[in-house]
């Protein structure tokens, strides 16, 4: 049986898909019964249990022989690292307390830089707590989402223009979260060694001028990138309902990106995914 946290999600969603696919018995925890009817209806087994609470999650990963762990974040929080550590804590107790074998964490990239990240200094600590848990250990460390920009494509609809912090010309890493679900399910199935650690990618780097392009093609109307400075970044975060201290570690990451301070670990062991940026943002369209 593998456990499946965040099957609600992007990346949860994709690596359920990929198990049932593949023939594997899989048991997706969420908060409420609604929340896992889908999930039920597909052959899932269903799981009610908060990540805050370690005893409820603990019986959740009863017969487990692999877990695919993420820990959402709550980004109207006022102290949101200390929040997220603090959930972090609380599922890597449910972890160690388990007969689990072998845990799939999502980190991100950078999760090995010790800080001057932002908010993926929360997904150091958790490879550091889930470390020590006894456990075989296998870490995701992906680039950016390439669903990040959802939240702008009724921007580049309506007004034709795609907001962005990044400089438009600059490539950066960007890969599907179809493509980290199904790379953590095959992690799964091949089981654990020891720990693990998985860098990936999309197929290639884009740009946001190049994200612009696809967008055109795909809407039909002229679509252009336009750059937001970084002294814009807390305010419009805010204006969205994250906290003071989460934009400002956003601000904090989105910095770092500007000045290429968050990079892989591994990079010559790259693993890269099949979607492609116009696949997936044809799809969120």
């Amino acid at each position: 049986m593998f456990v499946v946290v965040g099957a609600t999600g992007n990346t949860g969603s994709s690596v359920v898909k990929t198990l049932l696919d593949k023939k594997q018995p899989v048991r997706v925890v969420v908060r409420s019964a609604d929340k896992g009817a889908g999930w039920k209806a597909k052959g899932a087994d269903v799981a009610i249990a908060p990540l805050d609470d370690v005893s409820a999650f603990t019986a959740a990963l009863e017969g487990a022989k692999g877990l695919y762990l993420l820990v959402p974040p709550n980004y109207e929080a006022e102290a949101w690292l200390a929040d997220q550590r603090s959930r972090m804590d609380r599922a890597a107790e449910a972890v160690k307390k388990s007969h689990v074998e072998h845990v799939v964490f999502l980190s991100s990239v950078g999760g090995h830089l010790a800080g001057g990240t932002g908010p993926i200094r929360a997904a150091s600590y958790g490879e550091q707590v889930l470390r020590s848990s006894g456990k075989q250990l296998t870490v995701l460390r992906p680039c950016s989402f390439m669903e990040n920009w959802a939240p702008v494509l009724g921007a580049a609809k309506g007004q034709g223009i795609l907001p962005t912090f990044i400089a438009p010309q600059v490539k950066i890493p960007m890969i599907s979260a179809k493509d980290i679900g199904r790379i953590g399910a095959e992690r799964l199935m091949a089981g654990g060694k020891g720990m693990q650690i998985v860098e990936m990618a999309g197929p290639e780097d884009y740009s946001p001028d190049q994200t612009a392009s696809a967008l055109s093609q795909i809407l039909g109307k002229s679509v252009t990138a336009q750059h937001g400075p970084l002294n814009a970044v807390v305010p419009t975060l805010k204006s969205f309902g994250f906290s003071d201290e989460a934009a400002k570690l956003f601000e904090e990451m989105y910095t770092a990106l500007s000045i290429g301070s968050i990079s892989y670990e591994h990079p010559d062991k790259l693993v890269r995914g099949t979607v492609t940026l116009p696949e997936a943002l044809r799809a969120m369209v």
